[in-house]
C-alpha cells in the first residue's frame, strides 16, 4: 500500500499546481511566448545552438512586433541556459514571452521550472499560451482504486484517485421483488428472479470492468477494487466472479455500506479506511473528524478563521494548522509613501490577477497613497510561522465532504490547538 505524500512533499505538490495555475493565465498577443522541455539527457549546448538559429530565423516573421518579441524571449532563455552545464536530474521547463498584462501593457517574463519527476521529451514551441500539459500529466494520481457499490436494486461506480473521488455511472436493475405475482409457482418466481438477479450482475460486472480497465497505464496505476453493498449481496457478485480477471484478483475487500447510488462511493471510502491507512484522504479525513470533535466540545482545541488561527500561530499554540488546499490568497504589505506607515491584509487572489491589479488605498494616518512593498501566498505565509513553533501543517483537499467543509464553513483556515486560548 503507498503512502499518503509527507507534509513537505504536499507543499511541493501545491507549489506546483500554483505554478502551472499562474502560467495557465498568462497570454500573449501573437505567437510568441515560448515553451522548452530539456529532458535530464539532452545536452544544453544542442538546445543553445537550436536557440540561436530560432533567432536568426525570427527574421522572416512579418510582423515587427512579433519578431522583436520572440528575439527577446530567446535572447533571455539564452542568458539563463548560460548557468547550466547540464540539465538537472529531471530535465528543465522553460517558459518565456511577451505577456498580456492589463490594457496595452506588456511585460517580458521567464520561468523555469525543475519539475518534480522526469521529462522524457524535448519540445521548443511558440504558441499564444504556453504547453503545460506534459507537466499537468505529473499531478495526476499515481494510485488509483476502483469503488463498486450494488445491491440487487442498482449499483454505481467510479474512482478514488489520492484523495479524490471520482463518479463515473451506474446501473438500475429490473429484478422483480421477493413477492411472486399471482398465476407463478414459487419455484418458476424464483428461477426467474435468480435469472434477472445473474443477468444484472453481468450487466454490473461487464460495464464496471470496462471503466476500470480503461483506465491510462492500468497495470501500474490501477492498484485494487472495494466492493460496497449489503449482505449478502457483495458477497454473491464476487462469489460469481463476474468482474473481468484483471479486476477480480484485484478486489481489496468487502464492506458493508447502506447506499449504493453515488453517495455511496464516500461512503465505501469511510467503510475501507483500515484497508487503505496511510493513503492521502484517509489522513486527511482523520484530522478533519479531529478537528471537528474538538470544535463541539465545551473546552475543545479548535480554532478557526484566519485571523484567529494568525493570533494562535503567534503564540505558539498550534499543534496542526490545517489550510485548503484550493485557497488562492496573498498577504499584502503596503507603505505609505508619505509617512510610512505600513497595513497588512489579505486579499483574494482571482484567476489571471496579480497583486498590482489590487489599489493598496490610501494612509489612514496622513492620506497619502499607499503602495505595494510585499506579496507572499497566504499558505507560504502561515506555513512559515507555523513552522517557527514546530506545528504541523496539513494541506486539504476539498474534494471530499470534510474537506469542503474546512473551506466553505470555516474559511479554509483551521487548527487543532495545543493548549487553550482566547481566539
Amino acid at each position: 500500500m503507498s503512502e499518503g505524500p509527507e507534509p513537505d512533499e504536499a507543499r511541493r505538490r501545491y507549489e506546483f499546481r500554483k505554478t502551472l495555475e499562474k502560467l495557465e493565465a498568462k497570454q500573449g498577443s501573437g505567437t510568441e511566448l515560448i515553451t522548452i522541455y530539456i529532458p535530464p539527457d539532452k545536452q544544453i549546448h544542442d538546445v543553445t545552438a537550436q536557440l540561436r538559429d530560432e533567432f536568426g530565423q525570427c527574421s522572416n516573421i512579418k510582423s515587427k512586433q512579433t519578431r522583436t518579441n520572440v528575439q527577446s524571449a530567446i535572447s533571455s532563455i539564452l542568458s539563463r541556459l548560460r548557468y547550466y552545464k547540464r540539465p538537472p536530474d529531471h530535465g528543465l521547463a522553460v517558459f518565456c514571452g511577451t505577456i498580456l498584462v492589463g490594457g496595452d501593457r506588456t511585460d517580458l517574463e521567464c520561468t523555469i521550472i525543475e519539475p518534480p519527476e522526469p521529462l522524457n521529451l524535448y519540445m521548443y514551441r511558440c504558441s499564444s499560451q504556453f504547453e503545460l500539459e506534459p507537466l499537468r500529466e505529473m499531478l495526476e494520481e499515481k494510485a488509483v482504486y476502483g469503488l463498486l457499490v450494488l445491491d440487487r436494486r442498482e449499483a454505481y461506480w467510479g474512482f478514488l484517485r489520492g484523495n479524490r473521488i471520482e463518479p463515473v455511472g451506474g446501473a438500475n436493475s429490473t429484478v422483480p421483488g421477493k413477492q411472486r405475482k399471482g398465476g407463478q409457482s414459487s419455484a418458476r418466481f424464483q428461477r426467474l428472479r435468480e435469472i434477472a438477479i445473474n443477468e444484472f450482475y453481468t450487466k454490473i460486472g461487464e460495464r464496471s470492468s470496462a471503466v476500470f480497465l480503461a483506465e491510462k497505464d492500468f497495470f501500474n496505476r490501477f492498484k485494487g477494487v472495494l466492493i460496497g453493498g449489503p449482505s449478502p449481496t457483495k458477497e454473491e457478485f464476487e462469489a460469481g466472479v463476474y468482474l473481468h480477471h484483471e479486476i477480480q484478483k484485484r478486489i481489496i475487500g468487502l464492506f458493508d455500506v447502506a447506499y449504493t447510488n453515488e453517495s455511496g462511493l464516500a461512503e465505501l471510502v469511510d467503510s475501507a479506511q483500515d484497508a487503505l491507512k496511510g493513503m492521502e484522504v484517509v489522513k486527511e479525513k482523520q484530522v478533519m473528524t479531529r478537528f471537528l470533535k474538538e470544535l463541539v466540545k465545551d473546552n475543545g482545541l479548535a480554532s478557526y478563521g484566519e485571523e484567529n488561527v494568525r493570533k494562535n500561530l503567534e503564540l505558539g499554540s498550534v499543534e496542526v494548522l490545517l489550510l485548503s488546499a484550493s485557497l488562492r490568497k496573498s498577504r499584502l504589505k503596503v507603505r505609505c509613501q508619505g509617512c510610512g506607515n505600513i497595513r497588512d491584509f489579505t486579499v483574494t487572489m482571482e484567476p489571471g490577477k496579480t497583486a498590482r491589479d489590487i489599489d493598496p488605498g490610501i494612509c489612514s494616518k496622513c492620506a497619502m497613497p499607499m503602495f505595494l512593498e510585499e506579496e507572499t501566498d497566504i499558505i507560504e505565509e502561515m506555513t512559515s510561522i507555523a513552522d517557527q513553533s514546530n506545528a504541523r501543517v496539513d494541506l486539504i483537499s476539498d474534494d471530499f465532504e470534510e474537506g469542503a467543509v474546512l473551506k466553505n464553513a470555516f474559511g479554509g483556515v483551521a487548527a487543532i490547538l495545543r493548549y487553550r486560548t482566547g481566539f
